[in-house]
């Protein structure tokens, strides 16, 4: 093989390995409240890491409109431990929000997994 076309087959392998890994999907959303209008969100994200070049970085409450009402970021990969739970505190929601969408993002793909929207305020406040 000459070094063009290992160079090729390296580059087409480094690329299907970034595609398989995928993008990051949200798989379950806990909600728990914390007095005084505060809520902790449990927020369960599945998503192939590969490392600290490709994993899942964050989720992100949205309003209806897409703003961002929180950011929970996650600060290292979890190749060996899928999927994952993990919690933000002291969240408020405003008042006038009648639903909000948790989606996941990764350092690849960015946003477009699989997203959970909801009734906002829950059910059983």
């Amino acid at each position: 093989m000459n070094t063009r076309t290992g160079l090729l087959a390296l580059i087409l392998a480094m690329s299907i390995s970034t595609a398989l890994a995928g993008e990051a999907d949200v798989e379950n959303v806990k909600i728990l409240p914390n007095g005084s209008n505060s809520w902790t969100f449990q927020v369960t994200v599945r998503h192939a890491d590969e490392g600290w070049d490709h994993y899942a970085d964050r989720w992100e409450i949205l309003a209806p409109d897409g703003k961002i009402l929180s950011t929970r970021v996650l600060a290292h990969p979890h190749v060996n431990e899928q999927p994952f739970t993990r919690s933000l505190s002291g969240t408020t929601i405003p008042d006038n929000i009648t639903s909000i969408t948790i989606r996941a993002h990764d350092k690849v793909h960015g946003y477009g997994g699989k997203t959970i929207t909801l009734p906002w305020p829950p059910a059983d406040k």
